[in-house]
């Protein structure tokens, strides 16, 4: 039998009632309160990087094959056009964790219905290419049987909303060629929703032959090739095998996370907000637990100087007060992450907690909940509880029988 944490566990359970109760209730309650901010902060955090990477990627593809321009943005004017061919395709399509290879073309338009312009991205894509789960459609999807080239574009919400149109309206799109508009005619056939400004904004898809035909292209010329992984993690490493096994210049291969630098750089910062808060957290768990295993100890000194009178050692004595300090950590742990988890799966199944869509991309606190992290910070807390303990443990030498126990 382990005698300290037997004596630890029976006097938790006799100090009912008693001023060592509360502050025993005390500790409990903020070590669970600090647990749970810690999950709830690293949650938040997590989801904001998936949902919104989830919403890039959906759009951008993971990595992206097209011709070098000194800005790596896909948004640099008229991007210079290559042929399409059909071997590094299925080469690329080939790779690990790549699952679909798309070719796309893109083209500056002007937007024009009820007297309102819009400046516009017109992003050209085939039958193959689809939107991930990060974005949300309505109506219907591009039609791809005319012979020539579909008439159907797909606008965002947010364009839609501004130029007062809906699906099945149709829309006047203006070419410029060297100063001359080019006019083409085209229906609304859906919508797009991604929560994302620089995608909303600037962009509208639609049918890859009606940019060929505009720029007196031949049915092979492209812009370049999206591919869509089925791991984020892999995007670095495919990249670098494709710039250096499969293409050679005036091609070249972009991530999506060095194109859209600003929004890594956002996320980043928010996970240094997060860790902040988490240090601060971990922080009042710690003096918490310090000061109250303090008062413990103080406050149960008869019952150490009587441990001492009957032999009982400096050691074993203080295993006893770490044993309080474990048990108390634990429970207080468990109870955290009881409220951050039940917070996380309210939030995630009914979405109590919004966002200004304009500033966060979404319209909803996103949480994800990755276990390894909630086992660590139930780990670090545990531990720095136990080992915080050490210093207040100290006053038991200060201990002495004779002086305690004649007043008993």
């Amino acid at each position: 039998m382990n005698l300290p944490f037997f004596i630890a566990r029976r006097y938790l359970i006799k100090q009912r009632g008693t001023f060592s109760s509360f502050i025993i209730k005390l500790s409990i309650v903020a070590t669970a309160l600090s647990v749970a901010v810690m999950i709830m902060a690293l949650a938040v955090v997590t989801g904001f990087k998936h949902a919104i990477t989830e919403k890039l990627y959906s759009f951008m593809g993971h990595v992206q094959v097209r011709t070098y321009n000194e800005t790596g943005s896909v948004n640099a004017g008229f991007l210079q056009p290559i042929y399409a061919d059909p071997e590094l395709q299925r080469k690329m399509s080939a790779l690990p964790h790549v699952s679909a290879v798309s070719p796309f073309a893109v083209r500056p338009v002007i937007v024009q219905v009820n007297g309102l312009l819009e400046g516009l991205q017109l992003k050209g894509v085939n039958s193959k290419y689809h939107f991930l789960k990060g974005i949300t459609t309505s109506g219907e999807t591009i039609n791809y049987s005319d012979t020539f080239y579909s008439k159907d574009i797909l606008l965002s919400k947010t364009t839609a909303d501004r130029l007062d149109v809906k699906a099945g309206d149709s829309v006047q799109i203006n070419f410029i060629d060297d100063g001359t508009p080019r006019i083409r005619r085209v229906r609304v056939s859906g919508m797009y929703h991604s929560g994302m400004e620089d995608m909303d904004k600037y962009y509208a898809v639609c049918d890859i032959r009606l940019l060929q035909r505009i720029n007196n292209w031949t049915a092979d010329s492209i812009n370049g090739y999206q591919l869509d992984l089925d791991d984020a993690e892999a995007a670095d490493t495919t990249a670098a095998y494709i710039h250096y096994n499969l293409i050679a210049a005036p091609m070249a291969v972009y991530t999506t996370t060095e194109t859209y630098t600003f929004i890594v750089d956002w996320l980043n910062m928010q996970g240094v907000n997060s860790a902040i808060l988490i240090a601060i957290m971990a922080i009042v768990a710690i003096i918490n637990m310090g000061a109250a295993l303090l008062i413990l100890i103080v406050d149960r000194a008869v019952m150490i100087g009587l441990l001492k009178a009957l032999g009982m050692s400096y050691t074993t004595t203080r295993n006893i007060f770490l044993s309080i300090a474990a048990l108390i950590g634990g429970v207080g742990i468990l109870l955290g992450n009881l409220l951050a988890l039940g917070l996380c799966y309210i939030q995630l199944h009914y979405g109590i907690m919004k966002l200004p869509e304009d500033s966060y991309y979404m319209r909803q606190v996103p949480v994800k909940v990755i276990l390894w992290q909630v086992v660590v910070v139930d780990a670090v807390t545990l531990v720095l509880c136990i080992l915080c303990m050490w210093l207040p443990t100290l006053y038991i030498r200060r201990v002495q029988p004779a002086k305690v126990l004649q007043f008993k």
